[in-house]
């Protein structure tokens, strides 16, 4: 299982990676598809920033400590961190409809991504809590 999640995550840093292009690109985008779906003004958005830190930088740095945390076997701290990271998304995606009524297409990717690995690590952690022997 921590193979998988790995490697989910890893398939999160290559699409946060393809999202924190084009912040910082300033053409068209292969993403914009019609006035409801367009990565360029979801990522040039006041809202595609924390503290002058791109939210897709923020992301592959996430990713990557998924990553990390489920090839050391750290089924807690994974699970807590996909959790955090799982709000977050939700939050991004809030914005996405509620305020900027735009959606970006490797946004609503990555979303299905954390949601998968929150999903994943939970039912790790509970398999290992089954599995773990218990004291007398």
């Amino acid at each position: 299982m921590r193979y998988l999640i790995a490697l989910l995550a890893l398939a999160g840093v290559v699409v946060s990676t393809l999202a924190l292009r084009i912040h910082y690109d300033t053409g068209t985008e292969p993403c914009s598809i019609n006035e409801k779906w367009d990565c360029g003004i979801v990522n040039h958005s006041p809202f595609a920033e924390i503290a002058h830190i791109p939210v897709a930088a923020i992301g592959i740095a996430g990713y990557l400590a998924l990553a990390a945390l489920a090839l050391a076997r750290r089924r807690v701290l994974l699970a807590v961190a996909a959790i955090v990271g799982l709000g977050f998304a939700l939050y991004l995606s809030h914005i996405e409809k509620s305020i900027l009524q735009v959606w970006c297409l490797y946004c609503v990717i990555s979303q299905g991504i954390i949601a998968l690995v929150t999903l994943l690590s939970l039912v790790w952690l509970a398999v290992g809590k089954k599995s773990a022997p218990k004291l007398a």
